[in-house]
């Protein structure tokens, strides 16, 4: 016998789908509107109209919800994408979602337009919008978090405006996601189920590094890598070292193109910048001594270390044949970017102390307060790990989650093989649809 509860429930679901004709009730069902990320908002009172109090928390739990300790490798991924991949079926034998076309019109918070039904039908089939929200016109605290979320999943800035790049994720049909989702599938199925109780890795495309310790996320940072013409190298490695206070070495196409103009306008820049000439025997030598309109001298170019170091305060070394490292910056706005692809292949971490931290645990006597009375010094101090730690620079685009959240990021290297899955490197923050 079904409860009173459950048969109101059982109601309501026949309701919403009654509501949603048009989306087709197999693509709603399929992803089962992510019922456990979504308890929250579901369980909120009835909703009126858009002008209705706006629930910024639970708007803010909606987007929260996309983030897991769950790491992107894991016992689970495999299984995980693979039921992604049966939603997705699911979804496109139904005929996919609608497209989002808002005209014009900056679709946000407070809204009403015909083509807010389009979108809260396409936030519903993936998930996104729960069940009670139903169909209106209206913009409201509903639709808000769920574009929220969907944003979150897709690595986009979740403010709940509909801009540019949240369009263009929002309107990639079913089908390429369904062929991007078997593309990282068979990337997953390469990695082996144990790789180090305690390890690192770095999600390329995601701009984000995760510190794994048994089974959990310990830490997480938002990360700078590789542009398009300066790759960040698939790597599987272990890291060996972290220098506090590195000293940074400017690679020869940097003195050639950027010092050696920078001299001849200003003399005093390297001094301005910290950076010292090395002969070959490890002697100074006097930048007055160059003739900077010349060819760029046979000389090492190399910045003391200290707060603008183009390294900050750590350097993270790995063994690899491309010398990569990760590292800290003095650039801490780039991480605020929504395209974080701008190094040369390095990769710059936020909050890097903390996964410094992290490494250096089970070294002693490198604790965080030793580790910041070294820094404060300034005195370049490498220190090798007592043990090594596995590291992995991947390449997944797309992932599954146990709790049935699916994952999306650009293919920023043009890897999944197909075009619309890749946005425009170039941008800096995301722009509103006008």
């Amino acid at each position: 016998m079904m409860s009173k509860k459950n048969r109101i429930e059982a109601l309501s679901r026949r309701a919403f789908l009654a509501s949603a004709a048009t989306v087709g009730a197999g693509a709603i069902a399929a992803p089962a509107f992510a019922q456990s990320a979504l308890d929250a908002l579901i369980n909120a009172p009835r909703r009126g109209t858009w002008d209705d109090q706006f629930d910024a928390k639970a708007a803010s739990r909606t987007a929260s919800a996309a983030v897991s300790n769950t790491p992107i490798l894991s016992p689970q991924s495999v299984p995980s994408i693979q039921q992604a991949i049966v939603e997705y079926q699911q979804i496109a034998s139904a005929g996919g979602w609608p497209e989002v076309n808002p005209a014009g019109l900056r679709l946000q918070l407070g809204v009403t337009d015909p083509s807010v039904q389009a979108l809260r039908q396409r936030l519903a089939i993936t998930g996104d919008l729960p069940r009670e929200a139903g169909m209106s016109s209206a913009f409201d605290s509903y639709v808000d978090g769920a574009v929220k979320r969907f944003q979150a999943r897709h690595g986009l800035p979740a403010d709940g405006v509909i801009g540019e790049f949240t369009l263009k994720a929002m309107n990639i049909p079913v089908d390429v996601r369904l062929q991007q989702l078997n593309t990282n599938l068979i990337r997953l199925q390469t990695f082996p189920e144990d790789l180090g109780r305690r390890h690192v890795m770095v999600n390329i495309p995601a701009a984000y590094v995760e510190a794994v310790e048994d089974g959990s996320v310990a830490t997480r940072h938002a990360a700078v890598v590789g542009r398009i013409s300066r790759p960040t190298h698939i790597v599987n490695s272990k890291i060996y070292e972290v220098i506090l206070n590195p000293y940074w070495t400017a690679p020869r196409s940097i003195v050639e193109k950027d010092i050696m103009p920078l001299m001849r306008k200003d003399p005093t820049y390297l001094e301005k910048n910290a950076i010292r000439l090395i002969d070959g025997k490890g002697n100074e030598v006097a930048p007055e001594t160059i003739d900077w309109n010349g060819e760029a001298p046979n000389l090492m170019f190399r910045q003391d270390p200290g707060k603008i170091n183009a390294m900050a305060s750590a350097k993270i070394n790995f063994h690899n044949k491309n010398g990569e490292y990760m590292h800290d910056t003095p650039q801490q706005g780039l991480f605020n970017k929504l395209m974080r692809f701008e190094s040369s292949g390095c990769v710059r971490v936020q909050n890097v102390r903390d996964l410094t931290t992290w490494l250096l645990r089970d070294t002693p006597p490198w604790s965080r307060q030793q580790m910041e009375q070294v820094i404060a010094s300034r005195v370049n101090t490498p220190i090798t790990l007592a043990e090594e730690i596995p590291v992995y620079f991947v390449y997944i685009s797309a992932w599954g989650m146990p709790d049935g959240l699916v994952q999306f990021r650009d293919d920023i290297y043009q890897m999944d093989g197909n075009a619309e899955l890749a946005l425009d490197t170039t941008a800096g923050m995301e722009q509103p649809v006008q």
